[in-house]
């Protein structure tokens, strides 16, 4: 990736011109606006801005098709469930990327809780989780600002596979792997609920409820639904968002830019640490 140390790019806090090399941005005061020069190649990489909805959305494509990839099996149904499973990752291949289980909690691996947003069981899986990213993360990303979208997403994922994994240690739910981005999407739907209230935009947040309800009530009535994951997710966005509802229509600042990055790097981080434990784990048998 090509690094520029000269010239000017739009700020990803502010959406206002400034110098690539800027310590601070003299708009909204973003750290490292132009991420030490790096910041005008990925722009042109995500379509001509820092956009983290596509960055989501390629970062789940990509990991759904290096899963299939780890095992072949998945191919031709080896993620089991006959023809329905076709293309769906087997649960090796998850667990080598990181899905997350409750067992991953008490052998430290706490890190799944993040990677595991990004994986995906199955084609249907990925495909309708993607069209709710598509449709729900731009409106988020508008009404909160990029960096704060980033925060609620991570978040709500997060917290959304913490219940996942914690109520079974309890002895409430089942023992089971867990992947998708659903819990982080419902996240985004209990954020524009916390947006549309502070705006007042009561037929905005009617339609919103009816989404959250009817997607919730879907998830007891279809199989192998994680309901926990969802209703951590939904919690999750409701409670980021309303920390950050003083900041609707203000820039960044400082310190949130450095903070998503630092969310981003983690969950890297995190892929890196099961990839690594999953070899260690192999190579050791």
């Amino acid at each position: 990736m090509e690094r520029q140390s000269k010239g000017s790019m739009l700020c990803p806090g502010c959406r206002k011109l400034v110098s690539v090399s800027a310590e601070r941005c003299p708009h909204c005061g973003a750290a490292r606006p132009g991420l030490w020069g790096f910041g005008p190649a990925i722009a042109r990489r995500f379509g001509g801005q820092l956009d983290p909805v596509r960055a989501i959305t390629g970062v789940c494509v990509g990991f759904y098709v290096l899963a299939l990839a780890v095992d072949l099996q998945s191919l031709f149904g080896g993620g089991g469930g006959g023809i329905l499973g076709i293309l769906s990752p087997t649960g090796r291949a998850l667990r080598i990327l990181g899905a997350t289980a409750p067992v991953d909690l008490l052998a430290g691996r706490p890190w799944t809780i993040l990677t595991a947003i990004y994986l995906h069981g199955g084609i249907l899986h990925i495909l309708f989780n993607v069209l709710w990213i598509r449709n729900l993360a731009p409106e988020v990303q508008r009404a909160f600002g990029p960096a704060r979208f980033f925060l609620i997403w991570t978040f709500a994922g997060t917290l959304g596979f913490l219940a996942s994994d914690f109520f079974p240690l309890i002895g409430i739910g089942r023992h089971s792997l867990s992947v998708g981005a659903s819990g982080s999407i419902f996240g985004l739907l209990g954020a524009l609920i916390v947006y549309g209230r502070t705006m007042g935009a009561s037929m905005m947040t009617r339609q919103l409820w009816t989404w959250a309800i009817l997607l919730g009530v879907m998830g007891f009535l279809l199989p192998g639904v994680d309901n926990f994951a969802h209703a951590g997710g939904f919690a999750g966005g409701w409670i980021a968002a309303s920390l950050f509802r003083g900041g609707i229509g203000r820039p960044a600042g400082r310190v949130l830019p450095a903070v998503a990055l630092g969310a981003g790097a983690l969950t890297l981080l995190g892929f890196v640490f099961s990839v690594w434990t999953a070899l260690v784990f192999f190579l050791s048998r």
